[in-house]
């Protein structure tokens, strides 16, 4: 079985898009003055307000990256960008199709940083507001890391810890180059909206890179003591 870890970015529908009544329903759901006033940059966050703009992979036993990027069709070719990648570019049901034929055809292992708590559930509910089937499910059995394993669980010890910690913090724990770049999450939006999906791009193969090298740290050390690990 191969390992692929994988992430995604978002890009939140605009606000003024979103219908009232659920603009509404958002807004009372807000813990406070200040969440609210937040809720509309948070689009993305929210399920089936969004889109899917790119969608990172990386072969851990080869060493080597893929990037579904939203842009003009093209064939996958190398990556200049990013050392030992490929990109792929299509619509994003182009995106989405060619995620599920991966995970499909190769039946990896897969591996995320929060992955069961955001990228998993999105990927499968905005392939279903799409009208496509996803291949396997993402979210499957939360202690068993076989065939899905998110590192952030994992760190979490899945669950008995109450606090969680970023990908950055625990790459710099275990010696593992940060992700960190010129952009991070929260500014997705904006920079998608400045037409600069290159960087997006570049950002999200980053992250999973640095997940992947993440992995490799833990799969003969803490993963074995979990089950499926």
């Amino acid at each position: 079985m191969s390992t692929i870890a994988f992430d995604i970015e978002v890009a939140g529908f605009p606000w003024e898009e979103v219908d009232e009544i659920t603009r509404g329903y958002l807004l009372n759901r807000a813990r406070d003055a200040e969440d609210r006033e937040s809720v509309p940059e948070r689009t993305a966050l929210f399920p089936g307000l969004g889109k899917v703009i790119a969608i990172g992979m990386w072969n851990v036993e080869q060493d080597r990256g893929l990037i579904l990027l939203e842009g003009d069709v093209e064939a996958q070719r190398e990556w200049e960008r990013v050392p030992h990648s490929d990109v792929f570019r299509g619509t994003e049901e182009d995106l989405l199709e060619k995620f599920w034929e991966i995970v499909a055809r190769k039946k990896p292992q897969l591996v995320s940083y929060n992955g069961r708590g955001y990228d998993g559930p999105v990927l499968m509910i905005r392939s279903a507001q799409l009208g496509l089937k996803p291949s396997v499910q993402m979210v499957p059995n939360r202690y068993d890391v076989s065939t899905h394993c998110d590192l952030q669980d994992v760190l979490g010890f899945m669950g008995a810890r109450r606090e969680w910690y970023s990908l950055d913090y625990w790459c710099r724990r275990f010696d593992v180059d940060s992700p960190k770049g010129s952009i991070d999450g929260s500014q997705i939006g904006r920079v998608y909206r400045e037409g600069r999906i290159e960087e997006i791009g570049e950002y999200c193969l980053r992250d999973v890179r640095a997940t992947a090298a993440l992995y490799q740290k833990l799969k003969d050390t803490i993963l074995p003591l979990f089950r499926g690990g």
